[in-house]
């Protein structure tokens, strides 16, 4: 009696811990997913050229990894739980500054809700690689499902709102701020908790050190560098697969549901990397499977019939799935452990969405140098191939100073002792 009660207990614990995770993971993208199925809108209110377009969309993308870089100079980061917190409280800031009447604040709020995401990004996986070290790629697709759930109901309901209220852009963004302002107050009594007990803990290792050490590691790399690429092309659709649609001849609330269709099968992309990775050796497959679903999915979005663009937008959003909850995952399984997590992923994402900014940019400058779509799709085609290479070297099991797995040979990632060593997940 007294094993089943805490079983159930166990169970209890666990179902909340995931709800908090949840909370804030839908969070982390709308604020960006709600503006492509109403940028043509944005760009005819401000007179925005396609570059100038690109660049609302980019500019946040820019600073998603931008904590990352700067925790990697901090003597003593913030605790995790703090970082959500105000990670909810400067998202809501972004939110309703970019509602102003003015070019300026709608770039302002975009940056600040970018920097805000990133706070959250960062702080996200070393909590599960801390909270839930036997369980990092099942909660890890938990979190992903979020965080594509909240960007394919963002992307889908905002034109709907608009014309169930005949409002303009401004309230389908402006909306997202009263979820965002509920996951800081959720977080809140977590992190006071958390700073409590920050102030009796013992020293840990300098953060900086280890960060350094880190940096010089090849499979931190090769972690770094498929995340970002993935991200590239998730923010290449994000940004620009709505108004590929249009372009097309898809009128605009329609192809808003395409966005919203992609993020949606993300969700269920996410959802097979733990059952997938319970049948492999390793996650090298993960990556091949990413890598063609991918290119199968942009090239068929692009070039065949558009009655056909539904089928082919499932195939993207599965290999995007996929692609980002392995990233994802990547940090938690090549980490010894939450510390270095912590770092890793801020050195990923850091460096990862800077490289993912350059995506929605680039897209957006070769459309209007080409005045069409072959040439720029034809670059996110060469992106998709070149994304294996990072990929299946970061697959591999091997943890970033520890042993590869279940072979004992020494990893040779060139990170010393100080964060070496190997827990099984």
């Amino acid at each position: 009696m007294t094993e089943a009660r805490t079983g159930r207990h166990r169970r209890a614990g666990l179902a909340g811990a995931l709800l908090m995770i949840v909370f804030v993971a839908v969070n982390l993208r709308p604020a960006i997913a709600a503006v492509g199925p109403v940028l043509t809108e944005i760009r005819d209110a401000f007179g925005l050229s396609g570059t100038a377009a690109g660049a609302l969309t980019t500019l946040p993308l820019a600073f998603f990894g931008s904590y990352g870089l700067v925790a990697a100079f901090l003597r003593r980061p913030p605790r995790s739980e703090t970082l959500l917190v105000t990670a909810m409280a400067l998202l809501v800031a972004g939110l309703v500054l970019r509602l102003l009447d003015a070019p300026f604040p709608l770039f302002a709020g975009s940056l600040l809700a970018g920097i805000a995401i990133s706070v959250g990004n960062i702080a996200m996986p070393a909590i599960i690689k801390r909270d839930h070290p036997a369980r990092i790629t099942t909660v890890t697709a938990v979190y992903t499902v979020a965080v594509s759930a909240g960007a394919s109901v963002a992307s889908g309901l905002a034109v709907p709102i608009e014309d169930a209220f005949d409002a303009s852009w401004r309230l389908p963004l402006g909306l997202l701020a009263i979820p965002a302002a509920l996951a800081g107050l959720v977080w809140l009594p977590r992190a006071r908790r958390a700073a409590h007990a920050a102030r009796s803990a013992p020293p840990v290792t300098s953060a900086r050190g280890m960060a350094a050490r880190l940096w010089r590691s090849r499979l931190a790399w090769q972690v770094t560098v498929f995340m970002g690429m993935q991200s590239l092309l998730a923010y290449v659709v994000l940004g620009w697969l709505p108004t590929l649609c249009q372009d097309r001849g898809m009128d605009e609330t329609t192809a808003g549901y395409v966005l919203a269709l992609a993020a949606g099968l993300q969700a269920v992309g996410s959802l097979a990397v733990p059952v997938l990775a319970r049948r492999t050796r390793d996650q090298r497959p993960l990556v091949v499977a990413t890598v063609a679903l991918s290119m199968l999915g942009f090239a068929g979005a692009t070039w065949a019939p558009i009655e056909s663009v539904w089928g082919w937008t499932v195939v993207l959003g599965l290999g995007q799935g996929l692609g980002f909850a392995s990233a994802l995952s990547f940090i938690g399984l090549r980490a010894h452990d939450a510390q270095v997590a912590a770092q890793l992923s801020g050195m990923a994402q850091g460096i990862g969405y800077v490289i993912a900014a350059l995506g929605p940019l680039a897209i957006g400058a070769l459309h209007d140098a080409t005045d069409g779509w072959t040439v720029p799709m034809a670059a996110v085609l060469l992106v998709c191939a070149l994304m294996a290479l990072p990929g299946l070297a970061a697959g591999r099991n091997r943890t970033i100073g520890g042993t590869a797995r279940g072979t004992g040979e020494p990893a040779t990632d060139g990170v010393n002792a100080e964060i070496s060593g190997h827990i099984p997940n």
